[in-house]
């Protein structure tokens, strides 16, 4: 099951994909797709509608975030071995994890926005892991039952901020826009194993990142259960979990995103996004 939420920013409706690929209209079962429909119950409430009897959106509307209600964006760094070889660190002995700000998310095609004073900001295509059930301390073995479904992610960074500019990664990660998430949220039945998963990321159609989620060095299991066991993990949190070689900062030499550039990706299963890349205003 494929849900989003379609139209004006701050005016979203609830939408299911259907198995045409066509949008159809949810909001005679559901006012909004927010964190109380993550919850296992109400996702199977939703599994009972045939998409084809719901009405069709027509023509090709904007796309927001998925769902709302996101209280956490929490991210993995360097969870892909020659990611973390590109990048001239260390394979991580534990996952690394910071966070992103809340008010970086912006919806699948929205534009990216480079910061006043950026100088290299980069991609990173991911798989974003959504938290359906409240999860504190919990075991490997039962992390999945935590989890109410995937999205893509767009894990826009700013490395001179990130790097350069002392120890915290957060303030190169939370600038505006430097959060895309969706088109859609894939519900866990939809997607038998997350390890399996293709990823890639074009900039000016040009092919950067390729990858497979089967080469995390820690799995979306071994990650909701360890960030578990550190923060209390709420319906709505997001899990964004690392990216693949193929950044910016990799290249030799580095390349970086500038005004006019146009950002693909997308992962198998779980859709695409397109970002066009402008400068901050009076830059």
């Amino acid at each position: 099951m494929k849900l989003l939420r379609y139209g004006q920013s701050g005016h979203e409706k609830p939408g299911m994909l259907d198995s045409d690929g066509r949008i159809r209209d949810l909001s005679s079962i559901v006012s909004n797709i927010d964190s109380s429909v993550l919850a296992p119950s109400r996702l199977e409430h939703l599994r009972g509608f045939d998409p084809a009897k719901l009405p069709l959106v027509r023509g090709t509307p904007r796309l927001g975030v998925p769902y709302t209600g996101i209280g956490k964006f929490v991210a993995i760094g360097l969870n892909y071995s020659d990611h973390a070889a590109e990048s001239g660190m260390p394979v991580p002995a534990e996952p690394i994890v910071f966070m992103k700000a809340t008010t970086c998310i912006t919806g699948p095609n929205d534009g990216i926005v480079l910061p006043k004073g950026s100088a290299k900001t980069d991609w990173e295509v991911e798989l974003g892991v959504v938290i359906g059930s409240r999860a504190q301390y919990v075991e490997k073995s039962e992390a999945m039952k935590y989890v109410g479904g995937y999205c893509v992610v767009n894990d826009v960074s700013e490395r001179n901020f990130q790097l350069e500019r002392g120890s915290q990664w957060d303030k190169g990660k939370g600038c505006d826009t430097f959060g895309p998430i969706g088109p859609y949220l894939v519900t866990p039945e939809s997607v038998p194993d997350p390890q399996a998963l293709d990823m890639w990321l074009d900039v000016n159609g040009k092919r950067c990142q390729r990858g497979n989620t089967k080469t995390m060095i820690f799995g979306v299991a071994h990650l909701v259960s360890y960030v578990s066991q550190f923060m209390t993990l709420m319906p709505g949190d997001i899990i964004t979990t690392g990216t693949p070689p193929g950044v910016g900062m990799g290249m030799k030499p580095p390349q970086f995103l500038k005004a006019g550039d146009v950002v693909t990706l997308g992962i198998e299963g779980l859709g695409e996004q397109r970002q066009r890349v402008t400068a901050w205003p009076g830059r």
